[in-house]
């Protein structure tokens, strides 16, 4: 299995997730015809968000018709909520902090 992370390093394979964001589903021909690298090319990224679990595939006679894992999708957005709200804490004691010691030093006569 491949790491999300690593999976959303390339800039080809954070598009491919914007356009499924975007369309809801499509197939990799439709896929490929987004960008300008081979077929072959889009299928390699295809297979790697496939291993990482953000893309699922269904066989529709010879196509292969993508969608986002909304699973990956909902893990991702907690992660990043999370992270928000890390640094909004840090950033309000910080605030904070700041605010004290202002108080704190004498007024210039």
């Amino acid at each position: 299995m491949v790491d999300t992370f690593s999976a959303l390093a390339d800039p080809t394979r954070r598009s491919i997730i914007q356009l499924l964001a975007n369309s809801g589903q499509l197939s990799a021909t439709d896929i490929s015809e987004n960008f300008p690298v081979t077929p072959p090319a889009i299928s390699q990224h295809l297979k790697v968000l496939l291993q990482a679990e953000l893309v699922e595939m269904q066989r529709q006679g010879q196509h292969r018709i993508y969608t986002l894992n909304p699973e990956a999708v909902r893990e991702l957005e907690e992660w990043a909520r999370k992270t928000c709200q890390c640094w909004t804490q840090r950033f309000e004691a910080l605030d904070n902090l700041l605010k004290a010691d202002k108080h704190k030093k004498p007024k210039k006569k």
